[in-house]
């Protein structure tokens, strides 16, 4: 009996040592300088802040309130600026927050132009940047890069979906108004593809400066073109100004508006009134379920107003990266990319999202027609659902790639 005591005496003293040099050498959490840093780059003043702006600022907030404002016992920091829809202060500000402001992710950043300059220093520097509000197939095509996660829309979800639509209700040609610049560009291209394919004809288009004053010459090209449609292939204010002036000219009555890309916030400066039976392709809204409900009602509160997809992606972004640190147990950016590739994404605006290699976030995306002012029954009732597109048909599939991430 005595022998037996004995041993089990030392098979205990000999489990808790292991348990004790196991806790020594476990990994301690490794965050760098102590805290973790998100950067909001967004455009506060330009042609965008009901897009990005101060919202994305807030749901970013949200996504870090949620969390506790802590990962792994270390604060969570959040600074913001203002690109002024210029790639070089996009890149510069970029690169001075990685250089000395120890800044470990971007998110946010509406304009494409703008976004593929970050990529860049984003790559340089081995940092995260995870894009809720730049829509060019660029960016995970031929600026595709290990560091960019690709988070909401593109213009080919955006524009296919929307061109597709259009085309089967009998809008079989089109003309465009484009934004000449890299997101204009992508969104004339990737609807191209979708209206031929869908068996629509292209006959004609016109480019114009970001921020345009005047949409008036562009329009009267469009008019004389005799299309069935008009594709606006812009955004932000630049399609608010441009649907404004079609119902000036009265253009809207002959011939159907197609917004591209177009957010529930466009919607609401417009108005049900102007905007009625438009197709709209998003990636989120707020009156779907209860949990778009949840985040729209929690962003509401903070700014009387409803999220649009960027700002909700925003949200999720910044929610899926505080998970994946707490899951590794350190904020290295390749570490958590890898993480965040590995995970299937649930939270208030995505259900079964997935990092492909080429960065794209593919999610369901969703078909939505503009309600007319009589069917919208409480403040930001505007769309009824006409269709929901799978991330795998909604976004350009992986053998259609231009990235050199990609082995084909």
């Amino acid at each position: 009996m005595h022998n037996k005591l004995m041993r089990v005496m030392v098979w205990c003293l000999l489990s808790l040592a292991g348990i004790s040099a196991f806790a020594q050498n476990k990994p301690a959490a490794k965050i760098s300088g102590d805290v973790v840093k998100i950067g909001v780059l967004t455009d506060m003043s330009g042609l965008y802040p009901d897009i990005g702006g101060q919202g994305s600022v807030t749901a970013a907030q949200l996504a870090i309130d949620e969390f506790g404002g802590k990962v792994l016992g270390k604060p969570i920091q959040l600074v913001y600026a203002d690109h002024q829809n210029k790639a070089d202060v996009g890149a510069n500000k970029a690169r001075e927050w990685f250089d000395t402001q120890g800044v470990d992710l971007i998110v946010d950043v509406p304009n494409s132009g703008v976004a593929i300059a970050v990529s860049k220093v984003a790559n340089e520097k081995h940092k995260l940047f995870m894009i809720a509000n730049a829509g060019s197939t660029r960016l995970t095509n031929e600026d595709c890069s290990p560091y960019i996660i690709h988070y909401v829309y593109d213009t080919y979800a955006t524009g296919g979906v929307t061109g597709r639509a259009v085309v089967q209700n009998g809008g079989n040609s089109w003309f465009f108004i484009t934004a000449d610049y890299a997101f204009g560009h992508s969104l004339q291209d990737d609807t191209s593809k979708a209206i031929k394919a869908a068996g629509g004809k292209v006959v004609g288009s016109v480019l114009h400066p970001l921020s345009a004053p005047d949409f008036s010459s562009y329009l009267l090209q469009a008019q004389a073109s005799g299309a069935k449609v008009i594709g606006l292939a812009n955004a932000g204010g630049d399609t608010i100004n441009a649907i404004k002036s079609a119902a000036e000219f009265g253009i809207n009555k002959k011939q159907t508006l197609a917004g591209l890309l177009v957010f529930i916030t466009d919607i609401n400066s417009l108005t049900l009134q102007a905007t009625q039976n438009m197709y709209v392709a998003e990636g989120y809204y707020w009156d779907m379920n209860d949990d778009t409900r949840r985040l729209g009602k929690r962003y509401f509160a903070k700014m009387n107003k409803m999220p649009n997809m960027a700002q909700a992606g925003v949200y999720s972004s910044v929610l899926q990266y505080l998970k994946a640190i707490q899951a590794t147990g350190t904020d290295d950016a390749d570490t958590v990319i890898k993480k965040l590739k590995e995970t299937t994404l649930n939270d208030d605006f995505v259900k079964g999202g997935r990092i492909r290699e080429d960065g794209r976030m593919v999610h369901e995306f969703y078909l939505f027609q503009v309600k007319a002012p009589s069917e919208s029954k409480y403040p930001w009732d505007y769309y009824k659902l006409v269709g929901k597109v799978p991330g795998d048909q909604a976004f350009q599939p992986l053998s259609e790639s231009r990235c050199p991430l990609i082995k084909k």
